[in-house]
């Protein structure tokens, strides 16, 4: 393992909100369903100052524990050992494009990042191909720092996450088994991204959010680096460091379930309905890079 260690200033609790249906997921193995529309916020995600902790924790001292670099020639797929496919389509979101393990839809890109490829082609009865991949059965992990440097790519109905989902979902189910979106974000809005958490008696619509914009800058034209900070007392989401969003458990209105091992799976959707439908001024094909995705653990 590597020893890498990081230290990051404290910053002030911020309140969570409960904010927009971000749709019910599937039930089966994965995500989530349809979405209505994003609800109106007046005010937007600021950079805060202050520290990491929730009041009254010392600040943590994170070791690295698991990360993929990325590095690698043109056309490989990812890391096996590191890395599993989800293959298919619709994830119970109404999703329009077909998953595969192509390298055409997911790779190295050669330059020391994964690309997950958004395509507009005919494959296996689908308008649309892409790439899904998970740690499921390979890395899952209670607690920590999970961060990712990602470039997103851009369009009406393109929807790329970065996010996790309970290692016991095989047996109780989603939202039971909990999930937390580390970085989602709507093609069509590419100075926001929301992060938020989905459990049972608050998922989909219910589930306790916030979004994070970007002024004067946008998501597709530079990398960003995402990050949650999840401890037994809650969890805290950055942008570029910048904290936006914190929940605990009194937060939700349910039973909190983030206390114990999630995988993490990273994905570009097509359509689906929390983003629509490509429509004339989507361009394809659709890209997100991935430098890195590093997890720590508090040592």
């Amino acid at each position: 393992m590597n020893t890498n260690r990081r230290r990051l200033c404290n910053r002030p609790t911020v309140h969570p909100v409960t904010l927009w249906p971000t749709g019910p997921r599937n039930r089966a193995t994965t995500r989530r369903s349809g979405f209505v529309a994003l609800l109106a916020l007046s005010l937007l995600a600021l950079p805060l100052p202050g520290c990491d902790s929730f009041d009254g924790e010392a600040d943590p001292v994170w070791t690295l524990v698991w990360s993929d670099e990325f590095d690698g020639p043109a056309g490989q797929l990812p890391n096996s050992s590191n890395w599993t496919f989800d293959i298919g389509t619709d994830w119970g979101n109404n999703q329009l494009e077909y998953d595969t393990d192509r390298p055409e839809n997911v790779s190295l890109d050669g330059n020391g990042n994964l690309a997950i490829t958004a395509r507009e082609e005919s494959y296996m009865g689908s308008a649309y191909t892409s790439g899904r991949i998970k740690t499921q059965g390979l890395f899952e992990q209670a607690y920590g720092r999970f961060e990712a440097r990602i470039q997103l790519p851009t369009g009406q109905g393109i929807w790329p996450a970065f996010w996790m989902l309970g290692n016991d979902i095989g047996t109780v189910g989603w939202p039971e088994c909990g999930e937390i979106d580390i970085m989602e974000y709507r093609g069509q809005e590419p100075s926001i991204i929301l992060g938020t958490i989905h459990g049972p008696g608050y998922s989909g619509g219910g589930g306790v959010g916030n979004r994070y914009a970007l002024t004067g800058d946008r998501f597709d034209t530079g990398f960003h680096e995402f990050a949650i900070e999840w401890t037994e007392s809650g969890i805290v989401w950055f942008v570029d460091g910048q904290r936006y969003h914190a929940v605990d458990p009194g937060d939700p209105d349910g039973r909190w379930v983030f206390d114990h091992p999630f995988f993490i799976l990273l994905n570009v959707a097509v359509g689906g309905g929390f983003v629509g439908p490509p429509n004339e001024s989507t361009t394809f094909p659709q890209t997100m890079l991935v430098d890195w995705v590093r997890v720590y653990r508090n040592e």
